[in-house]
């Protein structure tokens, strides 16, 4: 809005989504200037800063859980992560209960239904990798949970639990699918240099070029489909911890151990 001599308004009422957009701007100018010699805020200060600005103590508590919850996960970039697609996946939720209590349900549920064992345990955060064994691997094949142990695949899964407040927790999940995208692309590499050795030694043998090069063109199709193969399992990845923490949230307990499993976790 301009005022009677055409310049913009000074003093105008700003809505909600002007006022966010002043408040971030604000803070990044601030950051921008501001001495890295500076003390830094703690939780009580930084509360009463968001009081002064309209900023609910609820909802600063849960951004400072999201913040102390967020894993280091590399950026993804390159032609490989082009190629085949992400190899982390992650899902976070709040639930009621404490980190000890919810790590633990965290702990028997994927250690019951996704044959996974413990790799590292923090007060906050825990690490699991697939279990190795005849045991697990008939798990696997015979599908005993009825889930499809899409975790089982990835190199680890991490949870982190930080509290938001006294009766709630934000866990964050992490799925690591970096050895499953690593066999991939060194599938699709040994296809297309297959492909590429078959085109070169029929050329050599005198064919014509357009039969040599079917050799090429049928690995390239292959490495396309070994490629487009990784999305499947980053997808059901994704949906087992959206579910895994469907179940924390409901308070779902595992259900009992039948023979195999439970010769696959107490062996």
């Amino acid at each position: 809005m301009v005022d009677e001599s055409g310049l913009p308004a000074r003093r105008q009422p700003l809505d909600r989504a002007a006022m966010e957009r002043v408040l971030a701007r604000a803070a990044e100018l601030q950051v921008a200037d501001a001495d890295p010699t500076d003390t830094a805020l703690n939780e009580d200060q930084l509360i009463e800063v968001a009081r002064e600005v309209g900023l609910s103590p609820e909802h600063l508590k849960q951004a400072l859980a999201e913040e102390r919850s967020r894993a280091q996960v590399p950026d993804e970039s390159g032609l490989t992560a082009r190629l085949f697609g992400a190899a982390h996946v992650h899902a976070s939720r709040t639930i009621k209960g404490t980190a000890a209590t919810t790590l633990d349900r965290l702990d028997m549920w994927l250690q019951r239904e996704e044959s996974m064992q413990v790799k590292r345990r923090l007060p906050d955060r825990m690490l699991w990798e697939p279990r190795p064994g005849l045991f697990s691997e008939m798990r696997r094949l015979l599908n005993v949970s009825g889930r499809g142990y899409y975790l089982r695949p990835t190199r680890e899964v991490g949870a982190t639990v930080v509290p938001v407040d006294a009766d709630r927790v934000l866990v964050r999940l992490e799925a690591d699918l970096t050895n499953v995208r690593t066999e991939r692309a060194a599938s699709g590499a040994v296809l297309a240099g297959g492909g590429v050795l078959g085109t070169g030694a029929l050329i050599a043998l005198g064919f014509f070029v357009p039969v040599a090069i079917i050799p090429a063109a049928a690995a390239a199709v292959g490495g396309y489909f070994v490629a487009r193969s990784h999305a499947p399992l980053v997808a059901r990845a994704q949906l087992a911890l959206e579910q895994l923490l469907d179940r924390l949230e409901r308070g779902d307990s595992p259900p009992r151990p039948n023979v195999i499993s439970a010769l696959d976790v107490w062996r």
